[in-house]
């Protein structure tokens, strides 16, 4: 492989047993330009959860791919998502991020839509001739649209897979998260983060299932779970950390670890951060799991978390609590951040407290992990101005193991790349 090649982003030499990544992705706004039209505009991106809006009526307004979407509910209460866009002269029809309309009017000229999209009014529309049918200017729609357990992604390519499809080995997870719920419901909590960080948007798919950096990087975090009280036992033989993890290349570029836990579960498992009185309410919550849905499923769901990337850009973090978490580049060396709690729809007020707690704790913009990730990427982006010089990063751990891959290892970072420079050389289309 010709390493001088600007195109070859990446060295993967089984022989060896080497994986590289040429740091130019990381850093070149060429790569930036194409990841829009190769990655983006045929992926299926996440847009919303099901359970933001609810009533017809309801929206959300949000930047996808760059392109802004209306995430809403019809009339009918059907899911859709609207380009934001007025038809006559391209103004946003819609300027605010959340409510329930109505219809939706653009202020420039008064053109009006109702929730189905369709225009209803155009100010003097006698002066049109007889060729103008306000049927052919309905709002436009991205291209497909659909949903997987309330989960909602669109994609602008209109002869993309099916969703499901797509999603491929991800989907045993996503149920893992949703299975928690006793009714299938999942809601996702009021209140959002959203925060931007000055480096490229891969080093945060990296980071956000790679555990080979929690002794360094969270390891005040560690120490305050011991000095709680949580049980920290000795890792076992060829692990770093204190329970066995591994890692799962999924499909599609989607790949997850899948560990034993350790830092308990708010809805599935008592530690003793969570207090004493939480202990009975949790101890239901895992019955009712056995109950549903027999011993061996309730483990799996109660005993185990999850960090998972659902190619190109969104994680679901299960573990201490539930995360949603979503980032789109803004330029090669600046991506924006946005992440929301997830709990069963039935959930007590006790629990969803417990929840939020832990999400703030670990996940929050003051928590234990968010800062030391913020700062970790961005110093990573400081060092990579260097690429020229240092041209490759190496991404081998684990390529000399036959067996299972731990999640201190990088088979599940190798998964994305992979795809990745798939879609960017032209493979995939």
């Amino acid at each position: 492989m010709d390493q001088t090649n600007p195109q070859t982003y990446i060295i993967d030499n089984a022989d060896d047993q080497t994986f590289k990544l040429n740091r130019s992705a990381l850093v070149e706004p060429a790569v930036f330009e194409l990841e829009q039209r190769r990655i983006f505009d045929v992926c299926w991106i996440y847009l919303g959860h099901e359970s933001e809006i609810t009533e017809p009526g309801d929206f959300k307004t949000r930047n996808v791919c760059g392109r802004p979407v209306i995430f809403a509910r019809d009339s009918a209460g059907e899911l859709r998502a609207f380009l934001n866009s007025c038809r006559h002269r391209g103004a946003a029809v819609c300027r605010l991020t959340e409510g329930n309309a109505d219809n939706y009017s653009c202020f420039y000229h008064g053109w009006i839509y109702d929730r189905d999209g369709n225009l209803k009014t155009v100010p003097g529309a006698e002066s049109y001739g007889p060729a103008f049918d306000k049927a052919d200017f309905a709002l436009g729609e991205v291209p497909k649209f659909d949903s997987y357990r309330g989960f909602c992604f669109v994609n602008f390519n209109a002869d993309a897979e099916p969703l499901e499809d797509y999603l491929a080995g991800a989907t045993e997870y996503i149920d893992l998260v949703v299975d928690q719920s006793p009714s299938g419901k999942m809601q996702v909590i009021e209140g959002t983060q959203e925060y931007d960080i000055a480096a490229n948007w891969k080093l945060l798919v990296e980071n956000s299932f790679d555990d080979y950096h929690l002794l360094s990087t969270h390891s005040t975090w560690l120490g305050y779970l011991k000095d709680a009280g949580v049980e920290m036992k000795p890792p076992e033989k060829g692990h770093l950390l204190p329970s066995h993890g591994i890692c799962r290349n999924l499909g599609n570029g989607h790949a997850t670890t899948d560990n034993v836990n350790f830092r308990g579960r708010p809805v599935a498992r008592w530690i003793p951060i969570y207090g004493e009185d939480a202990k009975e309410e949790i101890d239901e919550i895992r019955a009712e799991l056995v109950t549903r849905m027999g011993e061996k499923r309730a483990t799996r769901i109660a005993d185990t978390n999850r960090n998972l990337v659902v190619f190109p850009n969104l994680v679901l973090n299960d573990g201490s609590s539930i995360t949603i978490r979503t980032f789109h580049p803004i330029s090669a060396s600046r991506m924006r951040v946005t992440a929301w709690a997830l709990g069963p729809a039935e959930e007590s007020k006790s629990a969803l407290a417990r929840r939020l707690d832990s999400f703030l704790t670990f996940y929050g913009p003051g928590g234990f992990a968010t800062p030391d990730d913020v700062e970790a990427l961005e110093m990573v982006q400081a060092g990579l101005q260097s690429w020229r010089e240092v041209t490759w990063s190496d991404i081998s751990r684990g390529m000399n193991k036959d067996g299972e891959q731990l999640n201190t290892d990088e088979l599940h970072l190798r998964t994305f790349w992979r795809r990745w420079s798939q879609y960017m050389e032209g493979a995939i289309s």
